[in-house]
């Protein structure tokens, strides 16, 4: 079993950053796949970046290419999303997402289904 669990949401104003952290029960080098989600209300939830932890290859969703990052520590225990230039159509609950499976490609990173465990979500807010 994995256990994910998210930090560092909250309120910030349109243009500001935020950093979110996904603490792992497991080194991430075993979720070769891991990824941020995010669900608006009355909205899918969506792939936002993804990470192959093996290979350090990165994916992201056209809407936050160039403004969000996504990395993991050195210590392989934790995934970040670095959210910079945050627009009102960010907020939302954001989830973090791993799996055992080998690493991703193509567009299968964005697809809820490739991951088998999930955190239990922290919100972000952009609002003047």
């Amino acid at each position: 079993q994995v256990q994910l669990v998210e930090s560092g949401g909250g309120s910030v104003q349109p243009g500001g950053s935020l950093r979110l952290s996904c603490g792992t029960s497991v080194y991430t080098y075993s979720t070769p796949r891991m990824a941020w989600f995010r669900q608006a209300p009355g909205k899918e939830r969506e792939g936002v970046a993804a990470l192959s932890t093996g290979n350090g290859i990165t994916f992201y969703a056209d809407s936050v290419k160039g403004r969000f990052t996504i990395s993991q520590a050195d210590a392989k225990d934790t995934l970040y999303l670095q959210m910079n230039s945050l627009k009102p159509e960010d907020s939302a609950v954001y989830y973090c997402a791993a799996d055992r499976r080998p690493g991703l490609s193509g567009s299968s990173w964005m697809l809820a289904g490739a991951y088998g465990y999930w955190g239990q979500g922290t919100q972000v807010t952009v609002s003047s």
